[in-house]
């Protein structure tokens, strides 16, 4: 007899989100004429860069011919994309990372799900509340937790990130051994300090644990004190591994197209206490299990480096941001205290009320879809989260809806 993982059984996050698409069904089949604004999920909603379209359509070229036709490429990524990146997106800033430290990917949502396999079962886990749900379910389904009760899965050490914290948790009052931060973070739009990530860096060297960073919004920093990698901070190549993604800043998440740094100098310790290269045991797994980004779509995300598409992506980046700066506006004249915008494509919105409660009412008075913040965690309760990912015109539309709605 064939028996599953019953880790999977324990999973609530999808019960959530599959109640809120039949709701949303259920009010648009109620109200076939009324013209539902989706600001919920943090998908893009602008075109591909012009320097991208033109770099992959060159490229598509390529493959036709059988001269400069491409088979199988590199797992890793091609050396043109992994240079680009190590240049532009770390040495520019002072991080000493190398191409071959690179490892482009399908998405930084497969590479922070994946990159747990390489540790052990028993690694405890700390990661913030509220939280992106697949950093969570993927070690619910390793079997890292226990059960779920009360809004919390036993076994996981939960580092509440409040308003009394300005959203940026504090560190574990136990040792633990792998650590997720995700900053500007989702779903609050909090951003650190490099003084806050460097007590990160010290705590993880102190307790032999790796942090797991998720970069994936660091386009959005307007702030320059703030740091856009962690790798900024002294000494986080000895624990830290960094998630990066195409996907927000010129408009991948259909195209798909991220990357993994992974420090050589990054270690992990096996049962005898013997360190263990993490970039090792990274790149064995992802040769395993991943045959690499298409040709034509690392060179659309190389062009991204190029002076025409570090332009086009910044008014991308910026239209993102100052639909932000409408929605937090508004929320502001509406009395509402809130997190986020400044830095970040998401407004996160203390609703002193029940999420779903929240949820409901601006769907059906406002015919605005937003993401309820229980989806994130318990402390996201009462929240709900705003994304600017829309046309200026639909948020503008939306803004006055709900306005209109909570006035």
């Amino acid at each position: 007899m064939l028996k599953i993982n019953e880790h999977y059984l324990k999973l609530q996050a999808s019960y959530l989100f599959s109640d809120i698409a039949k709701r949303v069904n259920a009010f648009q089949e109620a109200n076939p004429d009324k013209d539902i604004i989706r600001l919920g999920i943090g998908d893009v909603t602008h075109g591909l860069p012009m320097a991208c379209i033109e770099a992959f359509h060159s490229a598509v070229d390529e493959m036709a011919e059988d001269s400069s036709f491409r088979g199988y490429g590199p797992e890793q990524g091609y050396a043109f994309l992994r240079e680009a990146i190590a240049k532009n997106d770390f040495q520019a800033r002072g991080a000493d990372i190398s191409p071959d430290e690179i490892f482009v990917s399908d998405g930084a949502k497969c590479d922070t799900g994946n990159i747990q396999e390489l540790f052990s079962i028993d690694a405890k886990i700390a990661l913030p509340d509220p939280v992106y749900p697949v950093y969570l379910d993927t070690n619910v389904m390793a079997g890292r937790t226990g059960t779920y009760s009360d809004g919390r899965y036993q076994g996981i050490v939960y580092l509440d990130s409040t308003k009394e914290n300005n959203y940026v948790p504090d560190l574990p009052s136990e040792p633990v051994d792998l650590i997720y931060l995700c900053f500007p973070n989702n779903p609050t739009g909090s951003t650190a300090t490099r003084e806050e990530l460097k007590q990160w860096v010290d705590y993880a060297k102190e307790n032999k644990a790796l942090i797991l960073f998720d970069a994936a919004y660091e386009a959005f920093i307007r702030d320059a004190s703030l740091p856009r990698s962690i790798f900024e901070i002294e000494g986080a190549k000895e624990v830290a591994i960094e998630f990066r993604s195409f996907s927000k800043n010129a408009g991948f998440t259909g195209t798909r197209c991220a990357y993994t740094v992974v420090p050589k100098e990054c270690m992990a310790f096996d049962s005898t206490g013997n360190k263990q290269a993490v970039h090792t045991l990274w790149n064995r797994r992802h040769c395993t299990k991943f045959n690499g980004v298409s040709y034509p779509v690392q060179r659309a995300a190389e062009a991204v480096y190029s002076e025409a598409g570090q332009a086009q992506i910044n008014t991308l980046v910026n239209s993102y941001l100052e639909n932000a700066d409408l929605i937090a506006k508004a929320i502001g004249e509406l009395g509402f205290d809130y997190a986020g915008a400044a830095n970040s494509p998401y407004v996160w919105i203390r609703g002193d009320r029940d999420s779903m409660d929240f949820f409901d009412m601006l769907l059906n008075k406002a015919g605005v879809v937003c993401t309820p913040g229980q989806g994130f965690g318990k402390c996201g309760q009462g929240y709900i989260r705003l994304s600017a990912f829309n046309s200026r015109e639909n948020v503008i539309t939306a803004m006055e809806r709900i306005q209109q709605a909570l006035s």
